[in-house]
């Protein structure tokens, strides 16, 4: 299909569910003002751990979203997910019934699932044998579940996946929904990430891999860009936006937060874990979005950064940023939001499209906390400490997975 017969795609709702707030004006008025959402992990015994601190979410009560019975019976990042979504709806006034539900769409990308109920079941099948094993387990476990349980509860009869490309998961979800109203699937998508990893097993398979930061001190641990970072701290929760084909939003007087223009997606084909050297693939994920906005470099306001806080990431990132960019790089704000809440994994991209888009809606740059001595290699601007007042026309977001998966996606001012 060529880019003229595209259709239009804004957002037109937004919901976060974060360890910084359990609402998208919780969760933005915390960024803005710099809130630290790490903390010693309450939710299991960490004293065999060598990480004990993560973004937890906070005071969540899912029975303000589903009934207690379904509750017991649902993972907590389906939990998450489903929250998100219900005030992403509200958010966008957006009605489903029998006359458009067939062209309203979920697509919810988690990097790990119900892990928790995983590791609870093994636990009950180790101690107490097969025949104790709860029925719910596998729908509990698979990770297309938030996707499936959302549209349970909203109606919604469209396209509906779950893209697991580990922690490119909400990011992708969000690209895969752009695509399906961009060319005609469907006229409204309920799309983002959602993740609650933060369980024993989990935090001990990550640290076993170096990737977490083992310094313990919720205030000084998670430092995206700093020469003195060691590694990623986990979080948990979900973020998902309401994206709406243009005439459609229009037609029912809705207000729209920005317009999403570009999808750029590549494979760094290089190892399991680690960057290729030079962040060329991710890198040309941000050219190709750009393209497909028909943007260029010089447009771009502010990048919110994939910012793990791992050695390897961000020096990679920084040089992507600037082979994508040239020498615009140097005048762009970055900032990694991660800093605040933590790496959601599949669910980050979710989060983070969240901040982008309110970024360009309110024209402020949340910062990068803890940023007190950049890397060398890391000399780009980071908006360390404090947000920024600034116009944002055009804004992309980074997300980046195990395996190689570089995700962009690019959104603007809606004109």
């Amino acid at each position: 299909m060529t880019d003229y017969k595209r259709k239009r795609v804004v957002v037109t709702g937004v919901g976060a569910i974060t360890p910084i707030g359990n609402t998208p004006t919780e969760y933005w008025e915390a960024l803005l003002s710099g809130r630290n959402g790490i903390d010693f992990i309450t939710a299991f015994d960490t004293s065999k751990h060598d990480c004990r601190i993560a973004g937890e979410v906070k005071n969540f009560n899912p029975h303000e979203y589903m009934d207690k019975k379904e509750a017991k019976r649902t993972d907590r990042f389906a939990q998450f997910a489903i929250a998100a979504a219900k005030q992403a709806i509200a958010d966008s006034q957006l009605v489903i019934n029998d006359l458009n539900a067939e062209q309203i769409g979920v697509m919810i990308g988690s990097g790990v699932g119900g892990i928790k109920v995983l590791e609870d079941q093994q636990t009950i099948y180790l101690n107490k044998g097969p025949d104790r094993c709860s029925p719910f387990m596998i729908p509990m476990m698979i990770a297309n579940m938030a996707a499936g349980l959302t549209a349970i509860h909203t109606g919604a009869k469209g396209p509906n996946s779950c893209p697991v490309t580990a922690c490119a998961s909400g990011s992708n979800a969000i690209g895969d929904a752009f695509r399906l109203i961009q060319n005609g699937y469907a006229q409204a998508m309920i799309c983002g990430g959602s993740e609650a990893a933060v369980t024993p097993l989990s935090v001990a398979g990550f640290a076993a891999a170096r990737a977490l930061s083992t310094k313990n001190d919720p205030e000084t641990a998670c430092r995206p860009f700093d020469k003195d970072r060691d590694g990623f701290v986990m979080g948990e929760g979900s973020g998902i936006l309401i994206l709406e084909e243009l005439e459609h939003a229009l037609s029912r007087g809705a207000r729209i937060y920005g317009e999403i223009v570009g999808y750029g997606m590549t494979c760094d084909a290089y190892h399991i874990t680690s960057p290729v050297p030079g962040g060329l693939g991710a890198a040309r994920a941000m050219e190709l979005a750009l393209k497909d906005g028909q943007l260029t470099p010089e447009m771009v306001s502010y990048i919110n950064a994939h910012g793990t806080s791992t050695p390897a990431n961000d020096v990679t990132e920084t040089a992507a940023i600037k082979k994508a960019l040239g020498d615009h790089a140097y005048k762009v704000a970055i900032s990694s939001t991660k800093s605040m809440t933590g790496h959601l994994l599949g669910g980050s991209g979710g989060i983070e499209a969240v901040a982008t888009i309110l970024a360009i809606a309110n024209d402020h740059i949340p910062p990068t906390i803890h940023l007190d001595n950049p890397d060398e290699g890391c000399d780009l601007d980071y908006v360390p400490h404090t947000s920024r007042a600034q116009t944002v026309d055009v804004a992309i977001s980074n997300s980046f997975g195990f395996g190689g998966h570089n995700v962009t996606l690019a959104f603007r001012k809606y004109r």
